[in-house]
């Protein structure tokens, strides 16, 4: 079998597309799981997961997500973006609508985040922050910048669903350096009381009124250069106590550069969206011949690099790291 993969970031956060929208492309849920712990391993293509860009009955294009384990994700943020500037090359629409595993999704080609580097904003909904929902197991209802004792003795918590799961906590310069992040999200994302499908963990630090620093350890991957959701749900925390204001502009900074969020909330239904815009960027692209039972045995029979592509994020993402030392 022919597959012409190609491997995208959105804030480093790195993905294999492969398209099933405007090729005769198809895969059961076997393959699928294998092509994404073969393909994505980094001693082979290399990426946090792959983006299976395909057909929809009801929208524009249809996103499937699966992690780097083989496990399959319900959104992606950083994803959406990519998805969304494959979907802008290849049908060439500007605005349009994307199916995800449970709402279909507004993403739009706006202005660049950075000279050069294409930017996509999407939309981040269904929020939700009642605990069933991620699900979290305590005795209570929700669970918003409060004590979580069955997990630390100090570290407030936030728990909402966008839809992901996610466990965000605003930490100070020392706490980001130690490593009790790997160690909490380690445990939630082991067999476990709290978190019986796990959850995607955030530490979250303020830098500047209106901008935050994001650090993800991902359910099914572990940390990443930066987390779409996790990025969206954390500027939603941070309104919610205070730090940031809605509707207006947060600059959100990860390992892997930086995006910017806005959080809408619509007061009639008391729901919440997050606008997520950030880059888009090609680092190649390969012609793979693969044996879709024995995925391992694959051969690279074309690669085309995005050299300028990458040169100029790389310039963003440097001044990112020197704006952060600076911070910490």
């Amino acid at each position: 079998m022919l597959i012409e993969g190609f491997k995208i970031h959105g804030s480093g956060n790195d993905f294999l597309i492969i398209d099933e929208l405007t090729t005769t492309l198809t895969f059961t849920e076997a393959e699928r799981e294998k092509l994404a712990k073969v393909l994505c391993n980094r001693e082979k293509l290399g990426a946090d997961g792959i983006l299976f860009v395909m057909k929809s009955e009801h929208a524009d294009a249809r996103m499937r997500v699966f992690n780097a384990d083989g496990s399959e994700a319900s959104m992606c943020g950083n994803g959406l973006r990519c998805v969304a500037r494959y979907t802008n090359d290849v049908l060439g629409l500007d605005k349009m609508t994307v199916e995800t595993m449970k709402v279909n999704l507004l993403v739009e080609k706006t202005d660049d985040i950075y000279e050069g580097i294409p930017t996509f904003k999407v939309e981040i909904s269904p929020v939700s922050f009642r605990v069933k929902d991620l699900p979290l197991v305590i005795e209570r209802d929700q669970l918003l910048n409060q004590l979580l004792p069955e997990l630390h003795d100090s570290l407030l918590f936030s728990a909402l669903a966008v839809p992901n799961p996610h466990l965000i906590t605003l930490v100070d310069s020392s706490v980001l350096q130690s490593d009790l992040q790997e160690d909490l999200a380690t445990k939630v994302n082991q067999p476990n009381d709290l978190f019986p499908d796990g959850v995607n963990v955030s530490f979250v630090k303020e830098l500047t009124p209106g901008s935050i620093y994001v650090r993800t350890f991902e359910r099914g991957v572990g940390f990443t250069n930066a987390c779409g959701t996790a990025m969206s749900a954390s500027s939603l925390v941070t309104c919610s106590i205070g730090l940031n204001s809605l509707e207006q502009e947060i600059s959100v900074y990860n390992n892997g550069g930086k995006v910017k969020c806005i959080v809408h909330h619509d007061e009639e239904s008391n729901a919440y969206s997050i606008d997520l815009i950030g880059n888009a960027t090609y680092e190649f692209k390969a012609l793979l011949e693969i044996d879709i039972d024995q995925p391992e045995v694959f051969t690279v029979l074309e690669k085309h690099e995005y050299e300028e592509e990458t040169k100029l994020y790389a310039k963003m993402r440097d001044e990112v790291q020197s704006f952060l030392k600076t911070k910490w």
